[in-house]
């Protein structure tokens, strides 16, 4: 299987504690490098992660609450200094065009960097659709605009070495059986499939900062891998609807009827100390019975292989 997994940099909320940074998260997803909200130190935490400035091919920030973005301006500023010389797309609500400018401009520094502005409008749209995948954005129920993406890669097929061997299909005829569909050898026709069957495509969702709202739901659909805050404890339910967050219940809520195979817990308030945490797990565990894992700092988590 291909190299994807998330790198956890930082799993703090509003205030880091002295053993949880404030948010950041990296997606190794092939030969992409996808920057989910640095907050502030993530520049380190990369450091410490073996995460480089020229891994990181996009920027993916859901709102301009500090914890989400104060970390970005260190970041811009290291992949200058070690001239990254790709162009970086950045994306954010475009409600906060004028606060991304002024992040990108906080200090002096040589800015060689070739950056692709991405605001993603009020309604979400559709940031990338290639090949490789389709990186989506949709507006989630925070205090501020704020938005929830998903990544999601084409359909496609598994060849069966059995079938091809069976068949006497070798060597270049299985790429042209590929590109072709079908084949004709020794007499015989032969079609794509006969000799394969269908692969769904990977999935990856990321949900921070939000209430409890459709587009949570739809950004988790089939999610091999759904990274989901879950700020509060299922006994703190009424401050999470307050501050427009989810209970680890309400992550665990949403991992279950959107059908995800792996949930990242994740964004944790500093009310909870980490003797504290195994009760968001508890919480989630109470309503989705498959794979959870507590995020902590410096943690790999695995896309679930198909």
């Amino acid at each position: 299987m291909s190299n994807r997994d998330l790198v956890v940099l930082g799993t703090a909320s509003q205030a880091p504690t002295r053993t949880r940074n404030h948010n950041g998260y990296f997606l190794r997803w092939d030969d992409e490098g996808l920057l989910f909200d640095p907050g502030e130190g993530t520049q380190r935490q990369m450091l410490f992660a073996g995460v480089t400035a020229h891994q990181v091919t996009r920027v993916c920030v859901t709102h301009f609450h500090g914890d989400h973005c104060l970390g970005l301006p260190g970041v811009l500023q290291r992949m200058a200094l070690d001239r990254v010389t790709g162009t970086v797309e950045v994306a954010y609500p475009a409600s906060g065009a004028d606060i991304f400018d002024r992040i990108r401009k906080l200090s002096l520094f040589h800015d060689t960097l070739s950056l692709r502005e991405r605001p993603v409008p009020e309604a979400g749209g559709v940031l990338a659709d290639g090949p490789a995948f389709r990186l989506e954005a949709r507006p989630l129920s925070h205090r501020v605009p704020a938005v929830g993406y998903r990544l999601s890669e084409p359909d496609g097929i598994r060849m069966l070495p059995a079938e091809l061997a069976a068949r006497g299909i070798t060597g270049p005829d299985i790429g042209r059986l590929q590109r072709d569909g079908m084949i004709e050898q020794n007499g015989s026709r032969f079609h794509l499939a006969d000799v394969s069957v269908p692969r769904r495509g990977q999935k990856f969702a990321f949900i921070m900062d939000t209430r409890l709202c459709d587009a949570a739901f739809e950004l988790a659909a089939d999610a091999d891998l759904l990274v989901c805050e879950s700020t509060f404890a299922d006994a703190d339910a009424g401050l999470a609807e307050d501050y427009g967050h989810l209970t680890a219940g309400q992550a665990g809520r949403i991992a279950a009827a959107a059908g995800a195979r792996r949930l990242v817990l994740t964004h944790f308030s500093q009310r909870y100390a980490d003797a504290a945490l195994p009760q968001l797990l508890r919480d989630a565990a109470a309503v989705y019975d498959g794979d959870i894992v507590l995020a902590a700092g410096l943690d790999r988590i695995a896309v679930p292989p198909r």
